[in-house]
């Protein structure tokens, strides 16, 4: 699984105009899952972004994770994070898992968000979503579990 985690103010996602999921201080997860992944690795990457100690204190310093400053997270399922833009200018879809998979696994991965007494919102699978966020910090991480490191040269 890949995950973009992004420190937001607030971020909504809408769908056909109408906002399916909004939330304030907290992430904004872009999360894309790959064919090989499984429950566990959508439990444990889920537990990652939820103890991430990258919110302020009261020094200003990042110190603080969600569950210590009530933040909260929005998911928005994201299967081009499995890009490959290797070859051509138009990329490839193929590494992404399928559709049902990657359904379960958000779900999954929403799922231990919650069960950590954390805030989830989601947007809608498979729809077209119009994301809005403001990127506090900035702060942006990629996280990937249950897969090796990328090269350095990678992308």
């Amino acid at each position: 699984m890949r995950a973009v985690v992004q420190r937001v103010t607030g971020a909504e996602v809408r769908v056909d105009g109408e906002v399916v999921g909004a939330i304030g201080p907290g992430f904004c997860v872009l999360l894309g899952c790959g064919p090989s992944d499984t429950e566990a690795t959508a439990r444990h990457l889920a537990g990652r972004v939820a103890t991430l100690r990258v919110l302020a204190d009261e020094a200003g310093r990042m110190n603080r994770d969600l569950g210590s400053t009530g933040g909260e997270v929005l998911v928005v399922s994201q299967f081009t994070l499995y890009a490959d833009t290797s070859r051509g200018h138009r990329p490839s879809f193929v590494g992404a898992g399928p559709p049902e998979l990657a359904e379960r696994l958000c779900d999954v991965f929403c799922a231990e968000l919650s069960e950590r007494g954390l805030r989830v919102a989601t947007g809608r699978f498979a729809a077209h979503m119009r994301v809005r966020l403001e990127n506090d910090g900035p702060v942006t991480l990629v996280l990937s579990s249950g897969e090796g490191p990328w090269p350095a040269d990678a992308g």
